[in-house]
């Protein structure tokens, strides 16, 4: 297996982590919290991270860390959830589904990443996939809703993008900047889950575990990895791994809920990923126009983030 394959391999178990997402709010966590969720899922992980490399922004990092975790987890938490209310769920996930193509024009833009052809046609193709599979028959369509959607998706990739340019400061392990992003995010979901959910509720041993594996392995985790693969691959490749999420949140309610998955969906989901593939295949030369500073950043999309779209339509049952 060459590098490359290698770093994308380890850089798509974030999104299909992320596809996990849905079975485990459905099955493990208390209903109608998605804010709390978010909370439990960016701070704890944050925090972790900070007291296991007990490294701590210094000058400039202070801001960037904070707008980094504010773009890829504190407003993209919440403009995503409330595009998960106020939307049926496969319609969420496939106004997320834009996100890639978001990615591909701010890289052109702040990085000089000139877009091909084929660049875009994969992200069209792999948001058609991903509606295949997610969006239902009558599906009603919210301005508010769509709105938020939309917004949720620029953040992260401006995020994507944001961290790809900016890089890391020197001495510093990926880890680390997971960590200052992760705690940035949490911060300011914090005030807006209290304010807008109330106090925390009262938690099952179930609840616990739920939340445990969401800090760790869905975030804590994933997130390195993704910003890892961000540090190590063209922004619009990254973000064109975001359809693993919703696929493998399709499998498992295929395997573990008794979900359908017809033939429409599965032909999506070729066609995602498909799309994926193929967004990993761009030529070397156009990789290698891009300087890539030795960086890493944040999610949930999409960017993941389509991945995290079909989260908030779990929290929402």
């Amino acid at each position: 297996m060459s590098r490359k394959a290698a770093v994308v391999a380890l850089t798509a178990l974030a999104p299909i982590s992320w596809g996990s997402t849905y079975f485990v709010a459905t099955e493990f966590l208390p209903a109608d919290r998605p804010l709390f969720t978010g909370l439990m899922r960016a701070l704890p992980a944050g925090l972790l991270l900070l007291a296991l490399t007990r490294k701590l922004p210094s000058g400039a990092w202070w801001w960037k860390s904070a707008v980094l975790g504010a773009l890829n987890i504190g407003a993209f938490f919440p403009l995503l959830f409330l595009a998960a209310y106020r939307l049926p769920g496969g319609v969420a996930a496939v106004v997320g589904s834009v996100g890639p193509l978001f990615v591909v024009g701010l890289a052109a833009l702040f990085l000089g990443e000139r877009p091909a052809v084929r660049t875009l046609l994969t992200a069209v193709a792999a948001a058609f996939g991903v509606s295949l599979v997610v969006l239902k028959a009558g599906a009603a369509f919210d301005l508010i809703g769509v709105g938020a959607g939309l917004l949720s998706s620029l953040s992260m990739s401006a995020g994507v993008v944001l961290t790809k340019r900016w890089g890391r400061p020197e001495g510093v392990g990926a880890l680390a900047l997971t960590g200052w992003q992760l705690t940035a995010g949490g911060l300011v979901i914090l005030p807006l889950a209290f304010l807008a959910e109330g106090a925390p509720p009262a938690l099952t041993g179930t609840n616990l575990a739920g939340y445990a594996y969401l800090a760790l392995g869905n975030t804590a985790i994933s997130y390195f990895l993704w910003f890892r693969g961000i540090e190590r691959l063209s922004a619009s490749s990254v973000t064109l791994l975001g359809p693993l999420s919703p696929i493998t949140a399709a499998v498992i309610g295929w395997a573990a809920l008794g979900q359908a998955l017809g033939p429409v969906q599965v032909l999506g989901m070729v066609i995602a990923f498909g799309a994926t593939l193929a967004g990993q295949l761009t030529p070397a030369k156009r990789e290698a126009a891009t300087p890539a500073p030795v960086l890493f950043s944040s999610t949930e999309k999409n960017t993941q983030e389509v991945s995290m779209d079909l989260e908030v339509s779990a929290v929402r049952r």
